[in-house]
């Protein structure tokens, strides 16, 4: 792993589901019900969540993440055979209180320490963001939260970097971008910012523009890669 610092940064942004929030921790806490599904159901109601965002995208038919999310549960219910209308309910309010990854408020107040500016890219919706961040107690620590519903698009939509660019006033190569999501780190980089890959899944390099700049495991790496201090 290169641990050279990137120079330059004024501001680090953060993709929210998978980097910042731990998508899977919805249906961890139904394990009593989904038994030996809760893994099958994890992964698939999180692929088909990310397909509906670029099907849509593409076909220019645009509704928001919440009900992507609501679409991509019932078709993982539906194939799964799990027939249990109260436990839809349940996993859907779940997703508004996901938990934190353990060291993301450490994190974040150690790069507000070193004066950089923080903002989420995300494509959830504003209400859902609003939940995650509340629930994670970090919203002291953000300067923007910036949801894709303002321009109508899904990542990896440049239109999305852009729009992230424009809010902060900040130019792309002077943004460190932290994804845990291959393609949206990958797409970021091409686009211009500067991009630390948080690659907590262990997942290969993709075969797509762009390459990021650095490679970590979990975002406690993150400041010293900006010129912050570690967290403690």
């Amino acid at each position: 792993m290169d641990v050279k610092p990137l120079e330059g940064i004024r501001a680090c942004v953060f993709d929210a589901y998978g980097t910042l929030f731990d998508y899977a921790s919805a249906a961890a806490r139904c394990g009593d019900v989904l038994g030996d599904k809760l893994e099958p159901l994890n992964n698939l109601w999180r692929r088909k969540q990310l397909e509906y965002t670029w099907l849509r995208a593409l076909q220019q038919r645009h509704v928001g993440f919440w009900e992507v999310t609501g679409d991509a549960l019932d078709f993982t219910l539906e194939t799964l055979a799990i027939n249990d209308p109260g436990l839809r309910q349940r996993l859907m309010e779940l997703y508004l209180k996901l938990d934190a990854f353990v060291e993301v408020p450490a994190m974040l107040q150690a790069v507000k320490k070193a004066g950089l500016k923080t903002a989420i890219l995300s494509n959830g919706s504003p209400a859902m963001l609003d939940a995650a961040v509340e629930n994670a107690g970090i919203a002291h620590l953000l300067d923007a939260v910036l949801s894709v519903e303002e321009i109508g698009t899904y990542k990896p939509h440049r239109h999305v970097y852009q729009f992230a660019v424009d809010r902060l006033g900040i130019a792309a190569p002077m943004i460190s971008f932290q994804s845990s999501n291959a393609w949206d780190a990958y797409a970021a980089s091409a686009f211009g910012m500067r991009v630390v890959w948080c690659n907590r899944y262990g997942q290969r390099p993709e075969r797509l523009p762009g390459k990021p700049d650095r490679e970590i495991t979990s975002l406690a790496d993150l400041p010293a890669l900006v010129g912050a201090a570690s967290p403690a």
